[in-house]
């Protein structure tokens, strides 16, 4: 992890995109200043388990890489999490991804460690939301 990615974003080559199609479209649709700021540790279970499905939707959403930005983060013996834009983001749990437009610096979105549906549908449904509202 040398050049600061986050090996447990590398597209899951399993993840099936076919059951997924309404999410694909919904981050394929937004606009290019969207950008996707990911949290987490490549130690961390739940990053590991979840981020690298959601690095597939991102590429099946043809989301160049120049929007996606990786923090990766440290835990300390506190639990407290440590890394770039921790304290700035808030972050306390990972993964957390927080969807930003780069251009006005809104939080469009924002998901944080576990969900009831994958990262990729959380965010998504989140987003069809703002997009509508808009």
């Amino acid at each position: 992890m040398s050049d600061g990615r986050l090996t447990t974003m590398e597209p899951d080559p399993v993840w099936d995109e076919d059951s997924y199609e309404e999410t694909v479209e919904t981050l394929r649709d937004l606009d290019e200043t969207v950008v996707f700021k990911v949290w987490g540790g490549d130690w961390c279970k739940d990053c590991r388990s979840q981020l690298p499905a959601f690095g597939a939707a991102l590429k099946a959403a043809d989301i160049s890489e120049s929007r996606i930005e990786h923090y990766p983060t440290e835990k300390e013996d506190d639990g407290s999490k440590t890394g770039p834009g921790v304290a700035e983001y808030g972050i306390e749990y990972i993964p957390t991804v927080v969807v930003e437009d780069s251009e006005t610096g809104e939080e469009l979105a924002r998901f944080v460690e576990d969900a009831e549906v994958p990262i990729a549908v959380a965010l998504a449904d989140d987003l069809a939301d703002v997009e509508t509202t808009a």
